[in-house]
């Protein structure tokens, strides 16, 4: 009799364990299938965004485009502008804690990370911009910097592949 209180008591504590075990698992396993969902953004255009219906205002988004010539309004951190892709145009109300990027301008490529509202603005979280002229490819043919591009400039010194370099004596 005492025998089996004692196995009773044992199996109960390793049950407890045995749940305790499996409630924090499944807890570890929650947190990170929501931090998975949460940090999970659609790249969409802004073609795709209209199309999307009522799908659009439930996920997170990011879209890119040029932004449109005067259509920026800065108030500290808070920008507002305009988004064009081809012949499409979407309203960008950036609210991030970071100032906007040093490169976003009239023109540049800007790449908004957010969600699109029921009032059919994008409301952007955090904002990423390059200048389009800056990166641009260059066109052949066209001069780089001013210079000529068949020649380089006088403090460049030419070598032949298999060649060793001259060495310039001033």
């Amino acid at each position: 009799m005492k025998g089996n209180r004692l196995m009773s008591s044992q199996g109960k504590t390793y049950l407890k364990f045995g749940a305790a075990t499996l409630l924090i698992l499944f807890l570890l396993g929650y947190l990170a299938y929501t931090g998975v969902q949460d940090s999970k953004s659609y790249y969409v255009t802004i073609s795709e965004l209209h199309k999307m219906g009522n799908g659009a205002y439930s996920k997170r988004l990011r879209v890119a485009g040029n932004v449109q010539p005067g259509s920026i309004k800065r108030t500290g951190t808070h920008v507002q502008f305009v988004l064009m892709e081809q012949d499409q145009l979407l309203s960008v109300d950036y609210t991030g804690t970071e100032a906007p990027p040093d490169t976003f301008k009239d023109d540049s490529q800007a790449l908004a990370d957010g969600s699109f509202g029921h009032d059919g603005v994008f409301h952007a979280k955090a904002l990423q911009a390059k200048c389009a002229s800056k990166y641009a490819p260059q066109q052949p043919g066209a001069p780089a910097n001013g210079t000529p591009s068949s020649q380089p400039p006088k403090s460049m010194t030419q070598v032949q592949p298999g060649s060793q370099p001259a060495v310039a004596s001033n």
